[in-house]
């Protein structure tokens, strides 16, 4: 049994990091901002995993992600620490976050460059992806663990990977809003150490001040775990990266 549960935790937190990945570089850099470009096998893909894990529907987490650069940290932004508190945002973010994605208006406008495909029909449906996402632990713990312990575990190691996930975006949209150093003159701020575990989305000022840059760290000491993995998919040509700042 002990050894099911380090699997168990092992198992939440590779997959939690696995999907953090997948939202920063498909989600944000690569389809948010157009920063770079995936190549279509890569980019559904990494889809298919957020469908699996997180139940985000892409459209929906896009058009939000939009509104809070072109309402950055003023009245329609829809989860800044600077209107409705920090504590709120981090332990509320996920509310926040869905209360935004509902409204249809907001959905069309800020995603009108997005085409409706029918992959996107099925990846949309993200109560699906997640009783996929769950019937896959529970017959993986069940494997592992086998009798009546072995789906319960599976059970709560899918709901504990999805709290951890959620609880760091809630950092990065709370306090790298509220806390931190800045390297550039804006409402967001730089935290090192919440980049290592967010891949790079700590270093939120760099993205702010550069939102179409695929890359987030921009000084020495700075580390954006997203990049290497970027560098590696575009040496297979399966990303194309757009010039950095510096190159500019």
């Amino acid at each position: 049994m002990l050894s099911t549960i380090l699997i168990a935790v092992a198992v939440a937190f590779v997959v939690m990091q696995v999907s953090g990945f997948c939202t920063t570089i498909y989600l944000h850099r690569a389809m948010a901002h157009k920063g770079l470009r995936l190549h279509p096998a890569v980019a559904l893909l990494m889809r298919t995993e957020l469908w699996l894990f997180t139940g985000i529907n892409a459209r929906e987490w896009i058009a939000v992600h939009r509104k809070h650069h072109h309402f950055t940290d003023e009245e329609g932004d829809p989860h800044s620490p600077y209107l409705v508190g920090l504590w709120k945002v981090l332990f509320l973010n996920a509310f926040y976050y869905a209360r935004e994605a509902k409204k249809p208006d907001v959905v069309e406008k800020y995603t009108r460059d997005m085409p409706h495909t029918r992959v996107e029909a099925v990846l949309g449906r993200g109560s699906l992806g997640l009783a996929v996402g769950i019937s896959m632990f529970v017959a993986l713990f069940w494997a592992i663990q086998g009798g009546w312990a072995g789906p319960v575990i599976g059970v709560a190691t899918f709901i504990v990977q999805g709290a951890a996930y959620i609880s760091m975006n809630a950092v990065i949209n709370g306090a790298c809003h509220a806390i931190g150093y800045k390297n550039f003159q804006n409402t967001a701020t730089n935290l090192r150490l919440v980049a290592w575990f967010s891949s790079g989305e700590g270093l939120h000022n760099n993205h702010h001040q550069y939102p179409a840059s695929s890359k987030l760290s921009m000084k020495r000491g700075e580390f954006d775990p997203a990049w290497p993995v970027i560098r590696v998919l575009q040496a297979l040509s399966l990303a194309k990266p757009l010039p950095l700042p510096s190159e500019h």
